[in-house]
């Protein structure tokens, strides 16, 4: 498990919460900051870059891990934001915070069964509603922020903006299936919201409508740039890929009955 992380020594949200539900974890930065990390975190837990101030993002940061993970003999790796301030669970129309990485070995398993689903994550807390019926997940759309990826599909990230919607239109584009964990949730704060990041790289001045037409771009076929809630957006029509289905690997029989993988509601006694 990766986090990617520029300027946000301090902050460390999602840091913050992975050692908190007593996650393992690794915090990918550029070399220039180690100081100002190593400070906050151990720093066994602290990947340097060979490079830094490349101006594009976090792309190159996220392809390095990449290769990192495959360097390590894994055959999967999530890579997560840095602004995620806790994780969260769906249940009975509720949205408790999680203290237990159970719920990241939920989705591996899940995501196991099956032999081809190329990226998978949790959805944003704010992005289901505790008065909706909404299911455990979604099939065949964009994965943010909080994202599983299997090592041997055959991509890398790219360009400036919006590349984790791109690299899940490519992978459906090629017929694989993404997961959207709604069961699962992550409360990341929304985007240009805090210093440090992309905000001062990519974000400058009207960076929403760049980002749209960066992604229009990449996918003129299903992709529009459109003005709602008075800002830019991109618009992304995902029912071309309905067909994409998932196709269990051979010989797994999936357990009847619920498995909590040890995860109860308590009552929180303590602030977190």
């Amino acid at each position: 498990m990766y986090i990617v992380s520029k300027g946000r020594a301090e902050s460390r949200l999602t840091s913050k919460a992975l050692e908190r539900m007593n996650v393992p974890y690794r915090i990918v930065i550029e070399p220039q900051e180690y100081d100002a990390y190593a400070a906050y975190i151990a720093p066994w837990k602290i990947l340097k870059l060979p490079f830094s101030n490349l101006g594009m993002g976090s792309i190159p940061a996220r392809n390095w891990t990449w290769e990192h993970s495959i360097s390590e003999g894994a055959t999967s790796h999530w890579i997560l934001d840095d602004n995620i301030e806790a994780f969260n669970r769906l249940c009975h129309n509720r949205k408790p915070p999680v203290e237990t990485g159970a719920m990241f070995k939920a989705a591996e398993d899940f995501v196991d069964r099956y032999e081809n689903v190329a990226i998978s994550g949790f959805n944003y807390y704010s992005f289901c509603k505790t008065t909706e019926r909404v299911p455990p997940f979604y099939l065949n759309t964009r994965i943010y922020s909080c994202i599983l990826i299997r090592n041997d599909i055959p991509y890398r990230w790219r360009g400036r903006y919006n590349e984790d919607t791109d690299l899940s239109i490519r992978a459906l584009k090629d017929g694989w299936c993404t997961v959207l964990f709604n069961a699962f949730l992550a409360g990341k704060v929304n985007t240009m919201r805090m210093n440090g990041g992309n905000t001062d790289e990519l974000y400058k001045d009207d960076g929403r409508k760049k980002m749209a037409e960066s992604l229009a771009e990449q996918h003129p076929d299903i992709v529009k740039v459109v003005w709602k809630f008075k800002r830019w957006h991109h618009q992304v029509d995902y029912r071309g890929f309905k067909k994409n289905k998932l196709k269990l690997k051979e010989g797994v029989v999936i357990p009847t009955g619920i498995n909590n993988y040890g995860m109860v509601m308590t009552q929180r006694t303590t602030a977190p």
